[in-house]
């Protein structure tokens, strides 16, 4: 019987697959696909060819690193229309310029079922990568450069996923264009170990559900990881580094798990909470904004667990009349600026934390009023506060701050990082 499957796993296999040496000059490579059966592959010689390409069957089309496709300003490069389909060792240059018809370096057609995108530089075409409609299409390690000429909002995306279940997009490196990764109206992707700089967005969901987002660095976009109108995604392991406004946001995003991120630097909020409800916030690190985490518009039955809140301006901004717990089962979060007793040493402090007073309730609400900040009356209410806590207004309470902050792992790829 094994020998029977292994006859059968022969006779399944393209054993007798091409390899077709397409020599550079015009038009060979459409010559060349013509000529090829699928499980073929079309070895491109080294230089420049001057074509835009449509790939309609199952092809590998290798530049071998040596080779360059460019489309001369017109339409996208290379389009895939076809399963199976694998584009390899390029540099692929020279995209039109239409955001309506959407001209990438590499388009993915909805036929293009299981396509592959791989190790090529894809340099200031107007969209890097487009997966328009195609399932499990794997886009990875391709480093993708957009254009700097226009202002960002009219550049493309590095990488657009739309309606395309099942993509997978990792190990990519993009720089300077609109969003790194874009996603809308789609499900079940993998966005994962990418490098984004340079953006307006690293990382933009809408209308993408049951998704992945793990181990990708941002640095130093406007906003790192902008996940909205989505449930049930998962975002683990990122780092955001000097992110201009947001390290993360969630705006109308439900069921999500936000767990072990390093955020560091933001001007803005490491973490921005909109309308956004039923989230897990665990062993995350949260340091040096001028905001450390931000919730507001209703966004409520958030756990938020295990994070260490480390030297931002302000810890915690949340207004509200009712308290919220941050803690569960005996275990809180780390605050930086907590100075805090543990008799028992159990790791967790004798004592309640709450980050937020009633001054910073005014403060929120009425600016002018920081110039009091140094009066002693406004010290003596805060003094008031600390020795009375029934006096507080509300907002965030943790009941058991932890004593002692837990490292993410995503710290190690920021360790040599100044």
């Amino acid at each position: 019987m094994r020998w029977l499957l292994i006859l059968l796993a022969c006779l399944a296999s393209p054993v007798w697959a091409e390899i077709w040496d397409v020599p550079n000059r015009p038009g060979a490579i459409a010559e060349y696909l013509n000529r090829a059966a699928p499980g073929d592959t079309l070895a491109l010689s080294p230089g420049v060819y001057q074509e835009s390409v449509t790939l309609d069957r199952a092809v590998t089309l290798d530049g071998g690193g040596h080779a360059t496709i460019d489309g001369n300003g017109q339409g996208s490069v290379i389009t895939v229309a076809g399963p199976g389909i694998t584009v390899t060792g390029l540099t692929i240059i020279g995209s039109g310029s239409s955001h309506e018809g959407i001209d990438a370096g590499v388009k993915l057609t909805k036929a293009a079922q299981g396509a592959i995108v791989s190790d090529n530089r894809l340099i200031a075409n107007l969209y890097g990568v487009d997966v328009r409609g195609s399932q499990d299409a794997l886009v990875a390690r391709n480093v993708i450069e957009g254009r700097t000429g226009a202002r960002m909002n009219e550049r493309g995306n590095g990488i657009y996923v739309w309606n395309a279940p099942g993509t997978v997009v990792e190990g990519n490196d993009i720089r300077w264009g609109r969003d790194g990764i874009f996603v809308n109206s789609s499900k079940r992707n993998v966005f994962r170990d990418n490098l984004f700089r340079d953006l307006r967005f690293a990382v933009h969901y809408m209308y993408a559900n049951n998704s992945e987002v793990s181990g990708n660095v941002s640095i130093g976009n406007h906003l790192g990881y902008a996940i909205m109108f989505s449930k049930g995604v998962t975002i683990t392991g990122n780092v955001s580094i000097d992110d201009r406004d947001h390290g993360m946001m969630l705006n109308y995003t439900n069921g999500g798990v936000v767990s072990g991120n390093f955020v560091r630097g933001s001007k803005g909020k490491c973490t921005f909470l909109y309308n956004a409800h039923k989230n897990e916030f665990t062993g995350n690190w949260f340091e040096g904004c001028d905001i450390g985490i931000h919730f507001t518009a209703g966004s409520e039955r958030n756990r938020i667990v295990g994070n260490a809140f480390i030297g931002n301006r302000t810890q915690v901004k949340y207004v509200s009349t009712k308290w919220v717990e941050w803690s569960d089962n005996g275990q809180g979060n780390y605050w930086s600026d907590f100075a805090a007793f543990d008799l028992d040493g159990n790791g967790v402090a004798d004592t309640a934390f709450r980050p937020n007073d009633s001054m910073d309730h005014v403060l929120w609400t009425q600016p002018a009023a920081k110039l009091l900040l140094g009066s002693p009356a406004v010290q003596l209410v805060r003094w008031s506060q600390s020795a009375f806590p029934a006096l507080l207004p509300g907002g965030v309470i943790d009941s058991f701050p932890m004593m002692q902050p837990v490292k993410p792992a995503a710290m190690q790829k920021v360790a040599n990082d100044g």
